[in-house]
């Protein structure tokens, strides 16, 4: 039984984190190449945020109650691109500490050869 609810919420995070919009999203800022666009994707916490807030108002004034696990959704689709932009922030001063270190360390290695190389 615990190895079949195993498989079954594997699947479920492998379906969730290749097909939903917000997941993709996510995968494609921690690239490398994405970091850059942390804090912008930040801004699209408010959206989500609107979504979250017409369906309560929705819901108060009648409406279905499966709206409830839409507005569950996107609160936390919400947090996830707030989280984000801090994330991506530290990510990408890494990524340029290392690329600064290596860079560094090259220049140091070729001046290493040149005092080394013996006169012909």
């Amino acid at each position: 039984m615990i190895r079949l609810l195993w498989t079954a919420s594997a699947e479920v995070r492998y379906f969730l984190r290749r097909y939903m919009p917000s997941n993709v999203l996510l995968d494609l800022i921690r690239t490398r190449k994405g970091l850059k666009w942390g804090v912008p994707a930040m801004l699209l916490a408010g959206p989500y945020l609107a979504v979250a807030f017409w369906c309560t108002t929705l819901i108060e004034s009648g409406g279905p109650g499966w709206l409830h696990l839409v507005v569950l959704l996107c609160i936390w689709n919400a947090l996830k691109m707030l989280a984000i932009g801090p994330v991506s922030v530290v990510l990408l001063t890494k990524a340029r500490a290392r690329a600064y270190r290596a860079q560094r360390q090259e220049r140091s290695d070729m001046t290493l050869r040149e005092l080394t190389r013996s006169p012909r």
